[in-house]
């Protein structure tokens, strides 16, 4: 049973892989100045970065969580998440609104995907 770890810090890693599967750890914005889009895309484009690390993409995403503070920035992570969606290969989602560990993050997402 061979585990990888990706990018480890102190706690986390950002990404597990193991079993044909990537386990993405909640990724939040660099800039934690941008609005809920601009961390939206910035997240985004730390995953594309993390699941190509895995050997993967987004189009094997199998399902993906969402955590926003204030479910009204639904409409401004949307159209963010539009534009980067590989719409042939949409993963199952869920969002929700949560209190995150910094104030000043408005977005943190996290996934599974498959390695092909």
């Amino acid at each position: 049973m061979t585990i990888t770890r990706l990018l480890p810090e102190e706690r986390l890693s950002g990404a597990s892989v193991h079993n044909g599967l990537v386990y993405l750890a909640g990724q939040v914005a660099d800039d934690a100045s941008l609005d809920a889009e601009g961390q939206t895309a910035d997240i985004l484009k730390q995953i594309d970065a993390l699941l190509a690390e895995a050997g993967t993409g987004k189009s094997n995403l199998l399902s993906v969580q969402i955590f926003l503070a204030d479910i009204s920035d639904m409409a401004a992570m949307n159209r963010a998440w539009d534009a980067w969606l590989d719409t042939a290969n949409k993963p199952a989602r869920a969002t929700v609104e949560a209190r995150l560990a910094d104030p000043a993050w408005k977005v943190e997402i996290t996934g599974i995907a498959a390695i092909r």
